[in-house]
């Protein structure tokens, strides 16, 4: 007979599983996506600028998301507004892939609504990896983001196969989409509840979540997010038409570029939380940005692609603590969760909002290699910040 222990256990080992899944098949998404953005560029015929403008409307919708998550995410579940954002996804990514041949608008529209999806997504599966971090009693946040990378790189190394292949994008997408919101769907089933909530889904519950916009803590981690936000986000944006562009390689060697990168991010996020563990996240994440600040350099000025490459590896394994981390400490109180997070990652993904078009704006006069020396400022603020990290005891 099962006791109720065991039964806890196997029920945080399936929720286990199914956050992997949830991350996972996130990554998927993003990678598939991002291995089209040089077709789509040259179909729609976009300057860099141009295209960091039509880049902005993923940070567009995440944002209008993000806001309005940690509210939906108390009020519904991590589980229900997971399975709602994977049915958005596939409806909107199957809309830039039919739209782009109708011009810049609906892709535009399509692009804003996988934001969405992606921002309530992310907010809704961080908070269930809190959870199960808490319930399992070591750090295992940054394994879920492996996790994320994991699908990123999956995505990227099919998106490379089909750009070899000349799949065609529409085909390519739409297949993509329908298999990440059907597998997530599926999965999150086995989400666990998340626990007691102190913000109570009443009417005036969404004014009582603006709150956690003045604290100070919760502030300074979503700004230490931003910077990591911002130098993982330019990475998965710019790398394969940085590489095609500017060093001059074909198409498959960009989007492989791109693949190294998110590998390095994977590789970084699974053994992490070894050093999480026995240095502490402060210790930890600043050494990591100085990594991903010398990738960075030379990936800018690097004289030739296979430097380029040696720079984005290093670019990845250093940033990939950063976002994880952050949402951890987000996260260091329960009962505080969804709400912090919300605005933590509303904070972090402004990045998002501002990075395209800033690089796109300086790639029109400095190339957009060039133009990503711009990461090495935040990477610094990150480095000042990282104190804001440190473990924050729950409230009784």
């Amino acid at each position: 007979m099962t006791t109720t222990l065991e039964k806890t256990e196997l029920d945080l080992r399936a929720a286990t599983r199914a956050t992997y899944a949830a991350f996972i098949w996130a990554g998927v998404a993003m990678a598939t996506w991002a291995t089209r953005i040089p077709q789509i560029r040259d179909e729609l015929r976009l300057s860099p600028s141009q295209l960091g403008l039509v880049l902005l409307a993923i940070a567009g919708g995440s944002i209008t998301s993000l806001v309005l998550s940690g509210h939906l995410v108390s009020r519904f579940g991590s589980r229900r507004t997971v399975t709602a954002m994977a049915v958005l996804l596939v409806f909107a990514l199957s809309g830039v892939a039919l739209g782009y041949h109708l011009g810049v608008v609906p892709v535009i529209v399509g692009l804003f609504l996988f934001g969405f999806a992606n921002g309530a997504w992310d907010v809704a599966m961080n908070v269930q990896g809190a959870v199960v971090e808490q319930g399992l009693g070591r750090s295992i946040m940054p394994r879920f983001h492996a996790g994320y990378s994991v699908g990123t790189v999956g995505g990227a190394l099919l998106g490379t196969a089909a750009v070899a292949l000349h799949v065609p994008v529409t085909l390519h997408l739409i297949v993509m989409a329908i298999a990440a919101g059907a597998a997530t769907a599926v999965a999150v089933r086995r989400f666990v509840a998340d626990g007691p909530s102190a913000e109570p889904s009443t009417e005036g519950g969404m004014r009582r979540t603006l709150r956690f916009w003045t604290e100070p803590r919760t502030l300074l981690v979503g700004v230490f997010v931003l910077a990591f936000a911002f130098a993982e986000g330019t990475g998965i944006d710019w790398i394969a038409v940085a590489v095609i562009d500017d060093y001059h390689a074909p198409a498959a060697v960009g989007t492989l570029a791109f693949a190294v990168f998110m590998s390095a991010m994977t590789v970084g996020r699974w053994f992490g939380p070894t050093l999480l563990d026995r240095y502490g996240r402060v210790a930890v994440v600043r050494t990591l940005a100085v990594v991903s600040l010398v990738g960075l350099l030379l990936f800018v000025f690097g004289p030739s692609t296979p430097v380029a490459f040696a720079g984005a590896l290093l670019w990845g394994a250093g940033a990939s603590l950063g976002f994880p981390v952050g949402m951890s400490a987000a996260s260091d109180d329960p009962k505080l969760a969804a709400p912090r997070v919300s605005v933590v990652a509303s904070i972090g993904y402004c990045a998002f909002l501002g990075g395209p078009p800033l690089i796109g704006f300086l790639g029109d006069h400095v190339t957009v290699v060039r133009a990503l020396a711009a990461v090495a400022v935040l990477l610094g603020v990150a480095t000042l910040l990282a104190g804001a990290i440190k473990p924050l005891r729950p409230t009784p």
